[in-house]
């Protein structure tokens, strides 16, 4: 969740007198760290993901005292459990009593129905470490059931579909739209994890600084009897709803959304700037590829992902900064949200391919530029800190500049993009990181470990194949707003270089036959392109590894495959198909009690198990293990060993 330095929060007037000196005390703090590590090389290939679950309390739904009423009803009604608070000591006692090391790690998330949980340490370079994901997804589940009551369970769902109506939560709380932190119409404050001040803190802050609440419009899905103009009867509350639009006010429908992540250490800076780069084209892929949550506000949505809402949900930018008005009071016209896609590629290589205008700070960039930073880093990290800090605390306001790095990473960690270039933490033995920050989490520890895999395999290929994946990051962002939009994979196309061009380093003649693709010919090769599933076999094939470890992978990349060809159903479709299939559904666009009740009933089932749905799943299990196989080959620790490239070629 970034940044969670503890102290007394400062109301947004307070931040604001300071949001200068965090600024330039900030970039000072980075000089200071480039300066030191710059040079770092050989660290080893090292990473681990981050799966968000939901505590979704199912309970037998008392009996309706009419068969019309049964009718409408689910013998079950579902809600979200506000019990993080409670149950994250628990989780991280291990932790605590032995001195940070633990086979599992847990940290807070946004709302008090989340939690977090990382791998104790992280995976390395071999390919047996592969094998060892699902069953450590395995582990942190049981770990947070096992502190739940019996009719509360831990979902790895991206978008709880009812959050924001009544009685959504448990125990049951109301908005205060005209008060609180957030003066949200749907969400009452309860709903914010309260065992940390930051996350109410950046709710306000962030609210404050717009001068307004947030406002979240995402298009419905028109049925036949969806109802024309505005969803609902408007209110005082909702002036800023739009027609045929769910609306939503609140920072947690945004960052109430669970989702995967994963991040990678690098042997050194250049290679990090390769990973941030060759994985930036691949981000609305696999924001398409893994889309899970087409309902929001108990209204089926006419996108499939969170993307738009969560971007939304920490926009808060001033009407000025949005070009609505002159600018007088703020610096920058900026174009995006905090939360949305990378602006800038950081190689040497992708400078050709950064066609996007970049809103600098210029005193900001000067100093980088006069400290020798590489030009590209500079820019990067000039156009970040166009961001004034939104949550800060007064014991946090002075630091050094050379031993602490809060400030830093108090506006780093607030840029919410779809990769983060992560410098290493000041006195720590990590190395350069980047992380990949936009696959929607899956129901399954199987589907989730298939998605991890199918990341680190592809950047095994960028470092080993060199290949090149680089392209106008006008074009990435256009990608993203395609991934969005309903059963993307099987509706939409994607720019890609073609296979003639992978190897290309030539910018023009790249940009000039950049061609559009299916996420089926992306994935799976066409004639025009190889498709990733094959470049990951070929590169499998030049590597040895133990029979269960391959058995695994296969089954992995089976499931991907399967999904890129809409064999299997995307989350997203999937749940978009049960709500529009269900026996009470009204063809009015709807989730209600009954459906959502249902359909949580149903993700417990194929959580737990117990069900398998043919059009989602595959009938296979993966032979996923606890712990490494005995014999590693002398072929697979060269092959990983080898030495990688600086750059494209």
């Amino acid at each position: 969740m970034g940044l969670l330095s503890e102290g007394t929060p400062l109301s947004w007037s307070e931040t604001q007198k300071h949001s200068e000196h965090v600024r330039q005390h900030g970039i000072r703090q980075f000089i200071s760290l480039y300066y030191r590590l710059k040079d770092r090389t050989k660290d080893s290939l090292k990473w681990g993901d981050e799966v968000e679950y939901q505590l979704v309390r199912l309970t037998k739904s008392a009996a309706s005292s009419s068969d019309q009423q049964q009718q409408q009803q689910s013998q079950f009604a579902s809600q979200l459990s506000l019990v993080a608070d409670q149950i994250l000591p628990e989780l991280q006692r291990e932790e605590i009593e032995n001195g940070g090391r633990a086979s599992t790690l847990w940290r807070p998330e946004y709302a008090a129905y989340m939690v977090e949980g990382v791998p104790g340490e992280p995976y390395g370079h071999l390919l047996a470490h592969l094998n060892l994901v699902e069953a450590n997804m395995r582990k942190r589940r049981a770990q947070v059931q096992s502190l739940l009551g019996s009719d509360v369970y831990a979902l790895t769902l991206t978008a709880f579909p009812r959050l924001g109506c009544p009685d959504f939560c448990y125990p049951g709380a109301k908005p205060t739209p005209e008060g609180g932190v957030s003066c949200s119409a749907f969400l009452p404050d309860e709903v914010i994890y309260s065992g940390h001040p930051r996350f109410r803190t950046l709710t306000r802050n962030i609210r404050e600084r717009r001068g307004k609440k947030v406002a979240i419009n995402i298009p419905v899905y028109r049925d036949l009897n969806t109802p024309d103009g505005l969803l609902e009867p408007p209110t005082e509350h909702t002036a800023a709803a739009l027609p045929g639009h769910i609306y939503m006010d609140a920072m947690g429908f945004g960052m109430g959304c669970c989702c995967l992540q994963m991040t990678f250490q690098a042997c050194s800076i250049t290679e990090a700037y390769l990973l941030y780069d060759q994985l930036t084209p691949l981000s609305p892929v696999l924001l398409a590829l893994s889309a899970a949550s087409p309902v929001h506000r108990g209204w089926l949505a006419d996108t499939d992902t969170r993307w738009r809402v969560i971007s939304g949900a920490v926009d808060c930018r001033t009407d000025e900064e949005m070009g609505l008005k002159p600018l007088e009071r703020n610096r920058f016209r900026i174009a995006k949200s905090r939360y949305d896609s990378i602006d800038s590629y950081l190689s040497a290589d992708g400078q050709a391919y950064n066609d996007i205008p970049l809103t600098m700070d210029e005193d900001i960039l000067r100093q980088l530029m006069e400290a020798g930073v590489e030009p590209s880093l500079s820019r990067h990290l000039a156009h970040l800190f166009i961001r004034d800090p939104v949550s800060l605390f007064s014991e946090k306001i002075h630091q050094s500049d050379t031993e602490e790095s809060d400030h830093f990473e108090n506006i780093q960690s607030t840029n919410w993009q779809s990769m983060r270039f992560k410098p290493p933490p000041t006195n720590s033995t990590i190395g350069w990181r980047v992380e990949f920050r936009c696959a929607e989490v899956q129901l399954t520890d199987f589907e989730n470990a298939a998605y991890v895999v199918f990341i680190v395999l592809l950047t095994r290929v960028l470092l080993t194949l060199q290949i090149d994946l680089l392209m106008p990051i006008s074009k990435v962002d256009e990608n993203f707003n395609r991934a969005q939009q309903r059963d993307a994979v099987k509706r939409q196309k994607f720019f890609f270089r073609s296979g003639a061009h992978l190897y290309d380093n030539d910018p023009e003649l790249v940009k000039a036959e950049l061609r559009e693709f299916t996420l089926d010919e992306i994935v799976n090769g066409c004639q025009d392109f190889p498709g990733l599933v094959p470049l990951i076999r070929q590169y499998l094939s030049m590597s040895h590894t133990d029979v269960d470890t391959m058995c695994t992978l296969n089954q992995y990349l089976n499931l991907i495959q399967k999904r890129a060809r809409g064999e299997l159903l995307t989350t997203a479709a999937w749940i978009r198909k049960f709500v529009t299939e269900h026996p009470v559904y009204q063809r009015d666009s709807r989730c209600t009690e009954a459906i959502s009740s249902d359909l949580m009933a149903k993700c417990v089932e194929i959580t737990q198990g117990s069900y398998r749905p043919d059009e989602l799943l595959p009938c296979t299990s993966s032979k996923t293990s606890d712990t490494l196989p005995q014999v590693i080959s002398d072929a697979e620790l060269y092959l990983d060993n080898r030495p990688r490239r600086n750059g494209p070629k």
